[in-house]
């Protein structure tokens, strides 16, 4: 049973959230998988490794127009996950500050939906468009891994993780539109 609950979604939704945390346990003190969530998780704060992927991609493929269009991009995602789906919502965390065994940031903002998975989503959404349907595999895996590292470190509930990655969705298909619109891919 989570710390705080997440009851305002419903039982279906708190034994979704259980169930996914008990498989997810079944990791937790795997060295090597504490690791790589861990890290997930580090290198998803303020979309790093996005704006990493993104700056190095344009360069290599002469696209500086898709590394600001990318950044303007994100900023405008975390605004509408950050400042108003998690103001909407104001769900509380699974647990304070996460789980003891992991070195994480406490975030500031609420629970649902997951910025990391919004924001990774996005990315993919935004990545795949540009780079063909052979991308998805390499977008949509780091996009995954990313985003199950929330609920991996417990900083998110499963269900948070699912919120993320429909509103990511969402806004990444809106943006595709409208750089494809302004020449960008």
């Amino acid at each position: 049973m989570s710390e705080h609950g997440g009851g305002p979604f419903g039982s279906a939704v708190d034994s979704f959230d259980e169930t996914v945390d008990a498989m997810l346990e079944q990791s937790r003190g795997n060295p090597i998988v504490d690791a790589v969530m861990t890290a997930a998780t580090h290198v998803g704060e303020f979309s790093a490794i996005w704006h990493a992927t993104s700056g190095i991609r344009g360069v290599a493929k002469g696209r500086p127009d898709q590394i600001v269009a990318l950044a303007i991009g994100i900023g405008a995602e975390s605004l509408i996950v950050n400042q108003g789906l998690k103001r909407l919502f104001r769900r509380q965390r699974p647990t304070t500050s996460g789980d003891d065994r992991f070195e994480i940031r406490t975030p500031v903002t609420s629970s649902f939906p997951s910025g990391h998975a919004s924001a990774a989503t996005f990315a993919a959404v935004t990545l795949v468009g540009w780079d063909g349907k052979r991308s998805l595999p390499l977008w949509g895996s780091l996009a995954a891994l990313v985003a199950t590292s929330r609920a991996y470190v417990r900083i998110h509930h499963a269900s948070d993780i699912v919120g993320g990655v429909i509103a990511g969705a969402a806004i990444g298909i809106v943006a595709r539109r409208i750089f494809r619109r302004l020449g960008l891919g």
